[in-house]
């Protein structure tokens, strides 16, 4: 089931506004050396080894430059590829398979990489409760579809954006005064605009966290606290509500913090740091 945000307007939206970018007044290099008539082929190869992510948008993109190519998927969304398979073959108007060239690529390369980066992740906590947790740390533009890529990967998304979840953080509540007074305006402003909104705070240290906990919200999160100070503040809130690890997490020690007991795990590296995987298009000839 695909994420609540990907509604048809929203890709419709990004895809537009991305062709836009990209061709202006035209793709010169191709009107000017490929004739209007010419009908060729091409094939979307994949040359890495990892989680293929984006072939549906990748589709979407082809079909919107022009709706008479033939655009056939061989693999599905979140199929492990190795160097050389082929993801899709592309029949139809050459000048029109060079226009939507690049912009497909860049998706699907994207979306590979993050979707790969995201499920390695995830196998790294199975055996534990714990859900690894994209964050608000995406290219501008382009959320959509990283947060996408994250699904894909078998990881859970975070809140979208500012307005689907409150999230007090560390500079919210040094302006506020304290978690207390944070949280309990918060909760006022929410009922005076009639928003259900679920209300995460972050904690530095077990004085936070049980302020947290005296404020009642929905998630704490426990910020560059150490595997100790975290086991402690997870048997603290003794499943009053969901914990959140978050800060100064890899690869290397993801395992141990879900070994602490906390709910969710959330790494901005896997939509600001995941490497792109190598997917090229090449005519057939």
């Amino acid at each position: 089931m695909k994420p609540k945000y990907l509604t048809e307007q929203a890709i419709t939206s990004f895809i537009q506004s991305a062709l836009n970018e990209d061709i202006g007044d035209g793709d010169h290099s191709t009107l000017s050396s490929v004739p209007e008539d010419a009908v060729e082929s091409a094939k979307m190869i994949f040359k890495d080894k990892g989680i293929v992510a984006g072939v549906e948008i990748a589709e979407r993109i082809f079909k919107t430059v022009d709706s008479s190519l033939e655009v056939k998927a061989l693999v599905e969304e979140g199929d492990f590829l190795t160097h050389g398979d082929i993801i899709m073959e592309i029949n139809g108007k050459a000048q029109s398979i060079l226009i939507a060239e690049r912009l497909a690529l860049n998706c699907i390369q994207r979306m590979s990489g993050i979707a790969t980066h995201t499920n390695r992740v995830v196998k790294l906590v199975e055996g534990t409760h714990t859900q690894i947790l994209d964050t608000r740390k995406t290219t501008p533009n382009f959320r959509i579809l990283e947060k996408w890529a994250v699904h894909l990967g078998g990881g859970r998304n975070h809140r979208f954006g500012l307005y689907d979840m409150v999230m007090l953080k560390d500079n919210h509540i040094d302006y506020a005064g304290s978690i207390q007074q944070a949280v309990a305006d918060t909760k006022a402003y929410l009922a005076s605009k009639n928003k259900d909104l679920k209300i995460e705070v972050e904690t530095r240290n077990l004085d936070e966290v049980k302020d947290a906990l005296e404020a009642k919200v929905d998630v704490i999160m426990l910020d560059n606290m150490d595997f100790e100070t975290m086991r402690t503040a997870v048997l603290l809130v003794n499943g009053q509500c969901k914990t959140e690890a978050s800060g100064g997490i890899t690869e290397d020690n993801v395992a141990n913090v879900a070994r602490t007991g906390v709910d969710f795990i959330s790494l901005g590296a896997l939509t600001h740091s995941s490497l792109s995987k190598d997917i090229s298009l090449k005519a057939v000839k």
